[in-house]
């Protein structure tokens, strides 16, 4: 079995139940209290299943929308609350679990204050936000100073699905359109491309932007995004085509697509070094996810960096040849 990393793995932390409640009543009442159970847990369930499938560590970040569902006023204290709260959770596991923080994108300095705290004072290995922040996108130019502290920092930011400030006329009388099931990659894969449309990247060349769910479809528009942008740039300028982004700034993870057609693309797109497994433990199945990436048609070196080498990079982690 491949040893593997995983890192779009969730918890819940203390005062954020509130923003769960109305998901939870959505789903079957069992299905409910086994999330709210595992979401809790740290050195139970979670380590035995990754005991059983191979998860060398994993890598958590508190559930959605985290801070980004808190009002402006109450957002800096309860990122640190939870980055705190995980932090001695993660405590007794150094060798298993490791934090990505939770950060107040409300105010990008406070943001970028609590991303280093985190990091230098908290041992975490980089940031988790979920999408949007009270309709506010993160190129705007007061950003500048949160993209500059990641880059110095050196460590990756996941953006993370969540409900959109508003839909389209086309999701009206639609619910099961703004969800999971498409309006959470839609919204999310356009705040990516903001980003790169506006020049985040040229500014910031070392940030590292990390998308689920295959990348929410974005690698394998690629090419289309360089044909189209060189027909109608509407004045944007960039150092590089679009497609050249991908990779070397926008990385992908598996998490929620558990098709070997879908990897298969990807890694066409990507290359071999910008796809990472994850699971998005409680909401995916870890043995469904497991038995996807082990029975996917990889050489045996492509499985590792798949499945452990390329977010050990990213992260700062020891690869399989240094830990052997």
């Amino acid at each position: 079995m491949t040893p593997k990393i995983t890192f779009e793995e969730h918890f819940m932390a203390p005062g954020f139940e509130k923003h769960s409640a109305a998901f939870l009543k959505l789903i079957p009442g069992a299905e409910a209290a086994a999330l709210t159970r595992r979401l809790g847990d740290f050195d139970g369930e979670r380590i035995e299943l990754m005991d059983r499938y191979g998860i060398t560590r994993s890598v958590l970040s508190l559930t959605g929308p985290g801070p980004q569902g808190e009002p402006p006023e109450t957002a800096i204290a309860a990122a640190k609350g939870a980055n705190d709260f995980l932090a001695e959770k993660i405590a007794p596991l150094p060798d298993r679990l490791s934090g990505l923080a939770a950060l107040p994108m409300h105010d990008p300095d406070a943001a970028a204050a609590e991303l280093r705290r985190a990091v230098t004072e908290l041992g975490f290995l980089g940031c988790l936000v979920n999408s949007p922040v009270h309709g506010t996108y993160f190129d705007a130019p007061e950003y500048d100073v949160f993209w500059a502290e990641l880059e110095a920092l050196d460590v990756p930011f996941y953006l993370h699905p969540s409900n959109a400030r508003a839909h389209p006329p086309v999701f009206a009388d639609m619910p099961v359109l703004t969800g999971a099931t498409w309006g959470w990659g839609v919204d999310t894969g356009s705040h990516a491309l903001r980003l790169l449309f506006s020049g985040v990247f040229d500014r910031f060349p070392g940030a590292k932007l990390v998308l689920g769910h295959m990348g929410e479809a974005l690698p394998y528009l690629r090419w289309r995004f360089d044909s189209r942008f060189a027909a109608y740039p509407m004045g944007v300028e960039l150092e590089l085509r679009p497609s050249q982004y991908f990779t070397r700034n926008i990385l992908v993870t598996t998490t929620g697509v558990c098709s070997h057609a879908a990897l298969m693309g990807a890694l066409g797109e990507m290359g071999p070094e910008g796809v990472m497994f994850s699971i998005d433990y409680p909401y995916e199945d870890t043995a469904a996810a497991a038995e996807f990436i082990e029975t996917a048609p990889l050489d045996a070196a492509t499985r590792a960096m798949v499945c452990h080498d390329n977010a050990a990079k990213l992260l700062g982690l020891p690869l399989l040849a240094e830990a052997a």
